[in-house]
């Protein structure tokens, strides 16, 4: 239980650092936080974790909405047009120049 507890914090510090204008998958956030198979676990936290955080800039592997987003797709994509985001049928335009991956940094 202290390990989830620690994942799921570990997953919110992360989201923090997502910068304006820029997006991160589920994927990208566990294995940050060193559980490369974790991604659906990462939904979840997202899901039920701190509202304060930008959940928003948090997409599938393809760029994707997430379905399952307080308000649907179309609130998170309204929420990524105001930090200057385009989406199209759901999907984050330019979704790999625009993806946060300080890994690759």
């Amino acid at each position: 239980m202290k390990s989830d507890t620690a994942f799921r914090h570990r997953i919110e510090q992360l989201m923090a650092q997502v910068p304006h204008g820029q997006v991160t998958t589920y994927g990208d956030l566990a294995g940050l936080a060193g559980q490369a198979n974790a991604s659906r676990i990462v939904g979840g936290i997202a899901h039920y974790g701190n509202p304060d955080l930008p959940w928003h800039r948090l997409v599938n592997r393809f760029g994707g909405l997430a379905a399952g987003f307080h308000g649907g797709r179309e609130a998170q994509a309204q929420l990524l047009e105001q930090e200057g985001i385009h989406c199209t049928n759901h999907i984050v335009e330019g979704f790999q120049e625009i993806r946060w991956r300080p890994i690759d940094s």
